[in-house]
């Protein structure tokens, strides 16, 4: 299936590793142009020379600290400059800390709410002028399982990553008329860097994941290149008549109905 992706620029944030990465490569593997972002300088350009190596077409990245309003307001202007236009978002941030609630105190939730939603915020904000010029546009949130199930010990993820559903929502329902959809994506369990510290660490790895896995219906761990193949379908045109939704990439793992 051509997903009519080529020439399109894409913007994935927090791709230095792990989704973002995955999905920086599935849309560069279409033929979009992808400028990345994360923290990491030296991780950042190694990912980017990875991509650009494996799918033969043009990379640009930028370090930037999505919880940094100023640093994140350079950088999608930046990438909007290169171009001249921005085509897809691809917003995703580190988790915050996982624990109790009463493990928290109000600057560990001011740093989940500056990362994990008011980031989304203002790079789905920043990159509307240029959607709107250009008359259609793809903003793809990365959430959580959580936002569909309870997940232990994940109340700040929950409590942010819900607000950042229900400003998609909210965006789903204000930009439609730009052509402009908005989705979210609950990755499961994704082999990430993010999982594998989250093993038991007196215990062998593969049997640590395989432990992990018995209670998911397909009986194994997901793959990121499984979870970005959905990243590049709803950037797609062939995704234009999907908007407001959070799809899961789970294995079937949420016993949720709806």
């Amino acid at each position: 299936m051509n997903l009519g992706l080529d020439q399109k620029v894409a913007v994935v944030l927090a791709a230095s590793k792990g989704l973002g990465k995955a999905s920086a490569m599935a849309l560069s593997a279409e033929g979009a142009k992808v400028i990345i972002g994360s923290r990491n300088a030296a991780e950042l350009n190694e990912a980017a020379e990875d991509i650009s190596s494996k799918t033969g077409n043009e990379v640009s990245c930028f370090p930037v600290d999505v919880s940094n309003s100023e640093q994140l307001t350079s950088f999608i202007n930046g990438a909007g400059s290169i171009y001249g236009r921005i085509d897809i978002l691809v917003n995703n941030a580190g988790g915050p800390p996982f624990g109790k609630f009463e493990s928290f105190d109000d600057t560990q939730w001011q740093q989940a709410y500056e990362q994990n939603l008011l980031s989304f915020v203002r790079t789905s904000r920043l990159v509307l002028p240029f959607m709107k010029k250009a008359g259609s546009g793809r903003i793809i949130n990365i959430v959580s399982g959580s936002v569909k199930s309870v997940l232990t010990n994940s109340v700040l993820s929950t409590a942010m990553r819900m607000g950042v559903v229900g400003t998609a929502k909210m965006l789903a329902d204000e930009l439609g008329v730009y052509g402009i959809t908005v989705n979210n994506i609950a990755p499961g369990l994704i082999l990430t860097d993010r999982i594998r510290h989250t093993l038991p660490q007196d215990v062998d790895p593969e049997e640590a994941i395989k432990e992990k896995a018995k209670s998911i219906p397909l009986k194994r761990i997901g793959k990121p290149e499984e979870f970005a193949a959905l990243v590049a379908f709803l950037s797609s045109a062939q995704a234009a008549y999907i908007s407001g939704t959070t799809i899961q990439v789970d294995g079937g793992a949420s016993r949720a109905i709806f």
